[in-house]
């Protein structure tokens, strides 16, 4: 036979392997027998620790959360990755402190989409940006054959919907529909949603439904498709951050027990982002893929303070049990809400005090989805999947958190098993700073951590115990924030004009 016709075969057959290899890989099983789950992760925007009614609101009523809980794992030592939004969302989608990426603080938006011109900010804030060089989350699962999604706040950059910086699609969004920051003007009718680059103008409702609705349309739409890919959607919720607007029925349900109307308002806000949740899960019965879809809910931060900004006036949100508010390094700034829903998975316990982080979503879902993670990546977060196997998670290193702008003068925070440690920066001189650009970089690099607190915050989650005086793990536990705080501090992103 001629030469070109076993080329021919040969090329034929590769083809076919290839294939295999392929439709193997997207519907590849664990040692469980649990195919490559779908994956959604739904995250509030400043609800507190004490805000849903199976964290023990009083009032809040949230049934449709409370039973994915109830089937499901509530965390009660989840964190998130920085006491506010823009460092939060962005150590989600890397799986890295914030610090590392660059991001400090929240990222005030940069109007305009021509070309960056030269920082307008004296301390180049204007510049902040995930940048391109950043390995995210969605890009892992798609280059995993994850359809991606996200919908709501994106919050990763400066200059929104602008070929100057990188958008959702450059992290690996197949299909985004979102905001720089808040919904404008408000949650109801906002106006200031971009869809795949275009502005889409005014929307009738109210965000998180219209959040959800864009989520049900697309996945929908990938059902009918695409059956067998799996999919990744990130449902970043605006609710219920300022400036705070509810359907007016939920809004009633609530008035005999607030203490007044901007109140009840909070309080319908949050049972309105538990009806969206409550939608987007019929949803998925609907469309016969409930079973296996991991969902995880939880938050970018802890609670607003109450009218500390002018137009903070319906901040009611309840940090539960815990110190501190949103911008704090006491615990209710960064632990939030957790819960882990995976009918498939057949999960054993349905209440955990291990600790999770928001930098474990890359790991855990990567390792579910076969994803492969550059192996020379430093990550600060670790996989969650032995905590699905009622296994204990195994933490290399502790988390840590520095929040050069906190509220308290303790801007650096760690927990490492049952400890948390706080430290200031020199005796808190050196503070409210909200980004690291080469005019501030030697005053940060020679400041110290001083003025160490220690409380065991399994025992004391109100942090009012200080054992740094006594306990007998101080020392060590010093050391190891200093090695801690050094390490990332040298491999902070530093920002030049």
């Amino acid at each position: 036979m001629h030469p070109r016709f076993f080329a021919q075969v040969f090329a034929i057959a590769t083809l076919l392997c290839l294939s295999s290899s392929i439709a193997l890989s997207a519907n590849s099983t664990d040692d469980q027998g649990t195919s490559r789950p779908n994956i959604i992760v739904i995250l509030c925007d400043d609800l507190g620790y004490g805000d849903l009614q199976c964290y023990g609101h009083p009032h809040i009523k949230t049934p449709h959360l409370d039973a994915l809980a109830q089937t499901g794992i509530r965390l009660t030592s989840c964190y998130s990755a920085a006491p506010v939004c823009s460092p939060s969302r962005v150590g989600l989608m890397t799986g890295r402190s914030p610090n590392r990426a660059g991001v400090y603080d929240w990222i005030p938006e940069v109007a305009g989409n021509g070309p960056a011109p030269n920082s307008q900010s004296s301390d180049l804030r204007d510049l902040v940006h995930m940048r391109a060089e950043e390995i995210t989350l969605p890009r892992l699962l798609a280059d995993a054959g994850y359809a991606t999604c996200m919908a709501g706040k994106w919050h990763c950059n400066a200059r929104f919907n602008s070929s100057s910086q990188p958008q959702p699609s450059d992290a690996g969004f197949n299909h985004w529909f979102a905001t720089q920051n808040n919904a404008a003007p408000s949650h109801i009718n906002p106006t200031n949603f971009v869809r795949n680059g275009q502005p889409v103008g005014k929307q009738t409702g109210t965000s998180c439904q219209i959040v959800t609705s864009e989520v049900i349309d697309w996945l929908k739409n990938h059902q009918t498709a695409k059956a067998q890919q799996p999919f990744f959607a990130y449902v970043a919720f605006h609710e219920p951050h300022e400036p705070v607007a509810s359907p007016p029925e939920l809004v009633a349900q609530y008035q005999s027990i607030a203490s007044n109307e901007d109140e009840a308002q909070y309080f319908a806000n949050v049972a309105n982002v538990d009806a969206a949740v409550g939608r987007l899960v019929a949803t998925l019965d609907e469309l016969k893929c409930r079973d296996n879809t991991l969902i995880v809910f939880s938050a970018d931060n802890g609670p607003e303070t109450l009218k500390r900004y002018p137009r903070g006036v319906r901040c009611y949100g309840s940090p539960g049990p815990l110190r501190g508010m949103k911008l704090w390094t006491n615990d209710a700034g960064f632990r939030v809400a957790g819960i882990v829903n995976w009918p498939a998975k057949k999960l054993v316990q349905h209440e955990s005090d291990q600790v999770v982080s928001s930098l474990d979503f890359l790991p855990t879902f990567c390792e579910l989805a076969g994803a492969k993670v550059p192996a020379q990546r430093t990550l600060d977060g670790c996989s969650i999947v032995p905590l699905l196997n009622g296994k204990t998670i195994q933490r290399d290193k502790p988390l840590l958190w520095c929040y050069y702008n906190s509220l308290n003068e303790h801007c650096a925070a760690m927990r490492s098993g049952p400890w948390k440690m706080l430290a200031k920066l020199d005796h808190g001189k050196l503070s409210k700073v909200s980004n690291l650009f080469d005019g501030n970089l030697d005053d940060i690099k020679s400041a110290e951590l001083t003025d160490f607190e220690l409380y065991r915050i399994t025992d004391d989650l109100h942090e009012d115990k200080n054992l740094y005086p006594q306990a007998a793990e101080a020392s060590e536990l010093q050391q190891r924030m200093q090695s801690s705080y050094l390490e990332l501090l040298g491999n902070s992103h530093v920002w030049t004009p």
